[in-house]
């Protein structure tokens, strides 16, 4: 190019790796209008020029499951992947999404979410203003406030709920509902979706299984292949990781429908699980026999360890499963307190949390406290102080609280996925995705966005379990052609300009912190992001030097 206005922005002399795999290089990137037009020595001036120079450019990340789809109504910027090089979010996992959705429907949806995904029913209701009902009306309500892409999944449970009403928790479907489903998925493909998710684990807020959970093999067939004809390319679903027989069973029915379909299917999580240790690898070997037999499935994994934060005072999803304390976490805080304080129901709360909690509790620490009768218990293991009081754990974690006025933080630490070497190589299998990070859910128990940080600081330059070149193609290159993302994934000509721009020196997912920042005054945990110098969405700076701009590029893809 010879003169400067043909260049909106230019990247100068910054270590180029594409996506695709192939050995980095140095060179300047030139953008106009959204797309990159040149890669090598560009010459001429650009409108707006970036130093690259001791940095890697890399394609924008993506995510493939998250669950902003209540966020995104007030945070175009699905604070705060984008700090994170996080440029493609897909929303709708698990069985969930926001649309499809009747006026009378909407809390049961609320209710679903807040029990499965820990969104708080406060702030759907100050921050999801539920003006739509198709998932086209949800999917162009959002698009005019975006900084981040965001490709979806129609939840199967919420699909089902707005085509049967109360029967989707009570049968298998008729012809002519599967039909009506079938229909409303083409259009939601047509209007930009990517496929559907579907869970075989979930259930409500009244502990009874989810609409999805009701579906036969021959709907799911014909929902996939449906979603196939218009020309999506994604089916999401939630095993049960904890059952040797229901995970098999969900991964022989994914075969099933990926061979009938054409769809990718994708399951999450496979993990380690202390009370199934071999289940990881027997679901690995489960997966490569599908696809020896025509099948396109690849598990999904975070590359860390499982690891919470517990507050009395806010939300745990595994109180949920439990009666008592289910019961008790759907109160106030004062009215919970008081309930948790009743000697009259300690002894069902204990019960209930030996087996119940029975995957955490060991692996939790006293974090923060803040009350003087909690001083100096701050760091220290809750079995160990519950040995010393001669109590029960759960006891001890009632007690602790309850002195906070159920503000004490509880830190588990790796309850789940807690092997470095399993965790290697779980990932490196050739059927594995970098996945299941559950951005924008379980808000008051970690922060999922990050997870892309993470990997490429423990993967690539504390491990060396991959190259640097082999961890950007992960979470790029990869599932942008996995999921039918087109002209995004990859740096090349003509090509998206979805860039990050990070010291691989200093890429690090930094510590969580707590906050109260969202609608309806709740609460989240965030975590930082460490040397990521910029992110552009459609060839336009949304994060300049560690901080957003008020830039908003983003689209529905």
């Amino acid at each position: 190019m010879s003169d400067a206005t043909q260049c909106d922005l230019v990247i100068r002399g910054a270590t180029i790796v594409d996506g695709s795999g192939r050995s980095r290089f140095e060179a300047d990137l030139g953008i106009r209008d959204t797309r990159i037009v040149e890669i090598g020595s560009v010459g001429a001036r650009g409108s707006k020029e970036i130093d690259g120079r001791g940095r890697v450019l890399a394609p924008g990340f993506i995510d493939i499951h998250t669950h902003y789809d209540a966020q995104l109504c007030w945070d175009g910027l699905a604070t705060p992947s984008l700090l994170h090089g996080v440029t493609t979010v897909c929303i709708g996992n698990c069985s969930l999404s926001v649309a499809p959705v009747r006026a009378d429907d909407a809390r049961r949806i609320v209710g679903m979410f807040q029990t499965i995904e820990d969104v708080p029913e406060s702030t759907f209701d100050a921050g999801v203003p539920w003006t739509w009902e198709s998932v086209s009306e949800y999917l162009d309500c959002i698009e005019g406030q975006l900084a981040i892409n965001v490709t979806a999944l129609v939840g199967h449970s919420t699909l089902r709920l707005y085509a049967m009403g109360a029967a989707s928790q009570e049968r298998t479907a008729t012809d002519e509902e599967i039909s009506a489903m079938a229909s409303i998925l083409r259009d939601a493909v047509a209007a930009g979706a990517r496929g559907f998710s579907t869970s075989y684990l979930d259930v409500d807020e009244n502990l009874k299984p989810v609409p999805s959970r009701y579906a036969d093999l021959r709907e799911k067939i014909a929902l996939a292949q449906a979603v196939g004809e218009a020309g999506g390319a994604v089916l999401g679903a939630v095993p049960n990781a904890g059952s040797v027989e229901e995970m098999e069973l969900c991964i022989r029915e994914l075969g099933e429908i990926s061979r009938a379909s054409g769809l990718l299917c994708t399951l999450q999580p496979i993990v380690l699980i202390p009370t199934v240790p071999d289940l990881w690898k027997r679901s690995l070997d489960w997966i490569s026999e599908e696809v020896a037999q025509g099948a396109q499935i690849y598990g999904q994994s975070p590359p860390g360890p499982m690891n919470f934060n517990l507050r009395l005072d806010e939300t745990f999803f595994p109180f949920f499963l439990l009666p008592t304390w289910g019961d008790i976490m759907h109160h106030p805080i004062a009215e919970r307190a008081a309930r948790l304080a009743d000697p009259a129901l300690r002894s069902a709360l204990t019960r209930e949390g030996e087996d119940g909690l029975a995957l955490f509790l060991p692996n939790a620490w006293i974090g923060e406290t803040y009350s003087q009768a909690n001083e100096g218990l701050s760091g220290r293991r809750l079995f160990d102080v519950a040995a010393e009081r001669g109590q029960s754990p759960v006891e001890t974690l009632i007690e602790i609280a309850l002195e906070d006025a159920l503000h004490t933080e509880f830190n588990v630490r790796a309850a789940m996925h807690g092997s470095e070497e399993i965790a290697h190589e779980i990932i490196r299998h050739p059927q594995m995705l970098v996945g299941a990070s559950d951005a924008g859910a379980h808000l008051s128990q970690f922060c999922g966005a990050g997870d892309t940080s993470y990997f490429l600081a423990e993967y690539v330059r504390k491990r060396d379990v991959f190259s640097l070149e082999e961890a950007v193609h992960r979470i790029t290159g990869q599932p942008a052609e996995l999921f039918g993302i087109a002209d995004r994934g990859r740096i090349e000509i003509g090509g998206i300009a979805d860039l990050v721009l990070f010291d691989p020196d200093r890429i690090e997912a930094g510590p969580e912190r707590f906050v109260r920042d969202l609608p309806g005054d709740a609460t989240r945990y965030i975590r930082e992001a460490l040397g990521v110098h910029s992110v552009l969405v459609g060839g336009e700076v949304v994060v300049d030097e560690g901080s957003y701009t008020s830039a908003r590029p983003g689209r529905i893809i």
